[in-house]
């Protein structure tokens, strides 16, 4: 039992190319915190960007947007017996307040917890995460910066080469980048070795991502990648390697889960076996692609799970973090990867075989939270200012309009030949 009367909002769906994984995070989310008798509203972002409230209920007869099946069968035909919530923009300062009118009645719905389970872009990225501040209510998971930086990987591994933590060598560019300069990006490309791997810089679930062997297959890649975001990474393979991730949990000491292995039949993790085939290897399926721990030197495994909490600390990430690693079993070399600040899941399956249950875990992520939140709100945002009492001196004012004046007076029209 909890003795907590706030409202927990889970977020999830959005504009993305991982709605639907949200969706899974999501409904394992607000079962098992409903199970923990929180009080859960489900709050669903269309892929149009409309939002859609679930009722705060845990009646096994009153599912509405907190099951999969809810989704999976007549998604379409489900909303439209659902009204559309709009979000009251006038009361951010007091919380996050949602309302719906139909012809006879209003309902209103506060929000006072934020838990973020979006996948991908216009949700992970941090792009809703400013919303919740100017709501200043409490944020499960990573803040707007961490969130914006770690779904950037060019970002993510320009930072690595700063706090000199190894990662494959990389280039990357932008889509008027490869238009203008494709012949010199191909040619820098050279001295690269295959393979390589082409992705969008911006999503997330090994969607729009290549393998390349060859010179040949490259634009046909990076044109690709460019149908999910504007900025593409290309960088440098390991042949012969063991596919590693840690999840942490919490803020400044983060709990740390054993190193999992993933192992793929394909020529990369792609989408299918991550969430499809015999049941995910991300989502907790696919047992035989999951080895916890690692079968890598136990050495090795407290590297990994070293370094994961250096790049944790140096990215300032919060709440839960997935961090990925790349071993090449020929030269025992250790290279970090990617960083996902909403684990497909949160991980549950990584942090159960670690020692952690899944509610222990959603505790200790509300409880961050809530840390995260206080410590915010002992900031000074206020500063008293004279800069308004010189407002209309020369300096700030009048000299202003002067020079415009004078400025506008001395340009005159070129004269015709």
């Amino acid at each position: 039992m909890t003795d907590d009367k706030s409202t927990i909002g889970v977020f999830f769906g959005s504009k993305s190319p991982e709605h639907d994984v949200s969706i899974i995070t999501a409904t394992q989310v607000i079962q098992a915190l409903r199970a923990m008798d929180f009080s859960v509203v489900p709050v669903y972002v269309s892929s149009e960007g409309s939002f859609y409230l679930g009722p705060d209920t845990d009646d096994p007869e009153s599912e509405t947007l907190a099951t999969v099946p809810y989704f999976r069968d007549n998604r379409q035909e489900n909303l439209t017996q659902l009204s559309e919530y709009q979000l009251l923009t006038q009361e951010l300062d007091s919380g996050l307040t949602f309302q719906a009118e139909t012809m006879l009645t209003t309902t209103t719905v506060d929000i006072d917890i934020a838990f973020p389970c979006f996948h991908g872009p216009h949700g992970e990225d941090g792009a809703l995460h400013g919303l919740f501040d100017l709501a200043d209510i409490p944020v499960v998971g990573c803040g707007q910066a961490a969130s914006t930086v770690a779904m950037d990987k060019a970002l993510t591994k320009l930072l690595y080469q700063q706090f000199d933590i190894p990662t494959t060598e990389f280039i990357y560019f932008t889509s008027s980048e490869w238009d203008t300069f494709a012949e010199k990006i191909q040619e820098d490309l050279k001295y690269f070795s295959f393979p390589l791997f082409v992705k969008p810089a911006r999503a997330g679930s090994s969607i729009g991502i290549s393998r390349v062997e060859d010179e040949d297959n490259l634009p046909e890649a990076i044109e690709e990648a460019f149908n999910y975001d504007d900025k593409v990474v290309v960088e440098e393979g390991v042949d012969d390697v063991a596919d590693l991730t840690v999840a942490l949990a919490g803020n400044e000491n983060p709990e740390v889960s054993k190193v999992q292995e993933s192992r793929f039949e394909s020529d990369l993790f792609s989408y299918d076996e991550k969430y499809i085939a015999d049941g995910g290897a991300q989502i907790g399926g696919a047992d035989k692609q999951v080895i916890i721990p690692a079968d890598i030197e136990k050495g090795e495994r407290k590297a990994v799970r070293q370094t994961a909490v250096e790049v944790f600390t140096n990215f300032e990430l919060s709440g839960i973090a997935r961090v990925d690693f790349l071993l090449d079993r020929e030269t025992r070399q250790i290279y970090a990867n990617e960083i996902n600040t909403m684990p497909g899941t949160l991980y549950k399956h990584l942090w159960e075989e670690s020692g952690t249950s899944f509610s222990q875990l959603l505790r200790t992520l509300i409880r961050s939270a809530k840390q995260t939140h206080q410590q915010k709100t002992e900031l000074s945002y206020v500063f008293d200012s004279p800069v308004l009492d010189h407002a209309n001196t020369s300096k700030f004012g009048d000299s202003v309009v002067e020079n415009s004046q004078e400025n506008d007076e001395t340009k005159q029209p070129p004269e015709d030949n």
